[in-house]
């Protein structure tokens, strides 16, 4: 594959994306003259475009960041997110070795950064483990931990707060399709949605993912590995903490005979994360977790980005239910929010058979 001869791109490539990717790849240095390059896209995100290449060294991980996200309804971001996603990788690399793939070079010309491509044999996806049943909260405990230390290491750091000014696109990207818009669908509950999205747009202490995921976290041989950090920005750990603990909690609607490993995976994270809180009360911390996480649970239903996988409408409502019910008495303690959800799932294993 040449720039010269190029006239098609692969199955599954826009038109003009092998061009692009060939033409970065040449400028970066990492594929020489007369080198050919295979590309395959990977599939599983919605705001990115992100492709397998192989070039003669090996195989990379190429990124390019969406203005328009692929779901259902109106979602758009900007694209500079690309060049903090990168910042992230640099600097969580630096707290925790191995927690987040390695950055080979990036391309701003075309928008697209290069990173080390991670085996799936070797590094299956969190969520797929937690699919199949395999709940270890011996795992969750150590992705709790790197979360935890990435957190402790840029609290309250003007230089940290400085390259993360990314307001304006976390709004775009979390507080607006998940809070906001679930606000516009329960009108009856949109003050106290709002209310907290200004108390997490104002808290401003750690460097924040903003995507913790089991979809983004990789089971890899020394740890867990976080991936996809375009939402990474100067604000509430908090965030954090409930987005995470929150797919915990919608596992147990996926797969109901592994909910007591997803709840001691929830039970393990919390603690683990909550032990390397050292900039702040640990409590006033988990308050704020613990009041977000309803408004999570609820936007996961009715946000912008659904679950693909509750699909069941039963479930549904159990999810609105709960939610619902927490945002109009918000209590201080995530145990609180888990027995809630626990109790819930309880009722429904009492009278659906299994």
């Amino acid at each position: 594959m040449s720039l010269g001869t190029l006239t098609q791109d692969p199955a599954g490539l826009e038109p003009g994306a092998s061009v692009a990717i060939v033409g970065a790849l040449r400028r970066l240095g990492l594929l020489g003259p007369g080198q050919q390059a295979a590309m395959s896209p990977l599939t599983g995100g919605v705001s990115s475009d992100i492709w397998r290449v192989e070039l003669p060294a090996g195989a990379v991980c190429v990124k390019r960041a969406l203005p328009r996200l692929k779901v259902a309804q109106v979602w758009e971001a900007p694209v500079e997110r690309n060049r903090y996603e990168q910042a992230y990788l640099r600097a969580a690399a630096a707290i925790v070795p191995g927690a987040v793939p390695r950055l080979l070079a990036d391309d701003p010309d075309s928008g697209l950064f290069v990173m080390d491509y991670l085996d799936p044999a070797l590094h299956p996806v969190w969520k797929q483990r937690l699919r199949e049943g395999h709940a270890d909260a011996a795992f969750a405990k150590r992705v709790g931990s790197a979360v935890g230390a990435i957190h402790a290491a840029t609290a309250d750091r003007p230089e940290v707060a400085a390259a993360f000014a990314t307001d304006t696109i976390f709004h775009a990207i979390r507080l607006e399709p998940y809070l906001l818009a679930t606000a516009r669908v329960h009108a009856d509950l949109a003050p106290r949605l709002r209310a907290l999205v200004q108390v997490t747009a104002q808290t401003r202490r750690v460097l924040v993912h903003g995507d913790v995921s089991p979809k983004n976290i990789l089971v890899g041989p020394a740890g867990p590995v976080l991936l996809d950090a375009e939402c990474a920005w100067f604000g509430d750990p908090a965030f954090d903490l409930a987005f995470c603990l929150n797919h915990l909690l919608l596992k147990c609607a996926w797969v109901p005979a592994a909910r007591a490993g997803y709840l001691a995976c929830f039970d393990a994270l919390a603690a683990a994360y909550l032990a390397r809180v050292s900039w702040e009360e640990p409590a006033l911390l988990e308050a704020r977790a613990a009041a977000l996480l309803p408004g999570l649970f609820l936007a996961r239903v009715d946000g912008k980005s659904p679950v693909e996988y509750l699909t069941d409408e039963a479930w549904k409502q159990r999810v609105r239910d709960v939610a619902r019910a927490l945002l109009a008495q918000p209590v201080p303690r995530l145990q609180q929010v888990a027995q809630a959800w626990r109790l819930a799932c309880d009722a429904a294993a009492g009278s659906v058979p299994t």
